[in-house]
């Protein structure tokens, strides 16, 4: 297993200790990492102890809201134009989405 490693440079070192945006991974696949091969393999570990790996199978778009106890873990909550073409959804979520939902890349394991 390899030691987790701060992204280079000040402002990235101090982006590690904080949630991924879409700008911080374009960065990072662009600059950082483009010496990888094509081919490298992407695994996402379950948790931040190291419990358990997938390799990252898909992605989707939606809202997240964080847990009011706890601010690194949430849940996801559908897209406005899903709500506004799903009435489905919106019987669903009648009760609302969270204020603090904001929109959000998501990344979804194989296993």
């Amino acid at each position: 297993m390899s030691e987790k490693t701060p992204p280079d440079g000040d402002v990235l070192a101090e982006a590690a200790e904080c949630p991924l945006t879409l700008t911080l991974l374009r960065h990072l696949v662009n600059h950082v990492w483009r010496h990888l091969p094509g081919d490298r393999l992407v695994v996402h570990a379950l948790d931040k102890e190291d419990n358990g790996y997938s390799p990252l199978a898909t992605w989707g778009e939606g809202r997240y809201a964080p847990l009011p106890d706890d601010e690194f873990t949430g849940e996801l909550f559908p897209t406005s134009e899903e709500m506004a073409e799903d009435q489905e959804l919106r019987e669903l979520f009648s009760d609302g989405i969270p204020d603090t939902a904001v929109p959000a890349l998501v990344l979804y394991p194989l296993g």
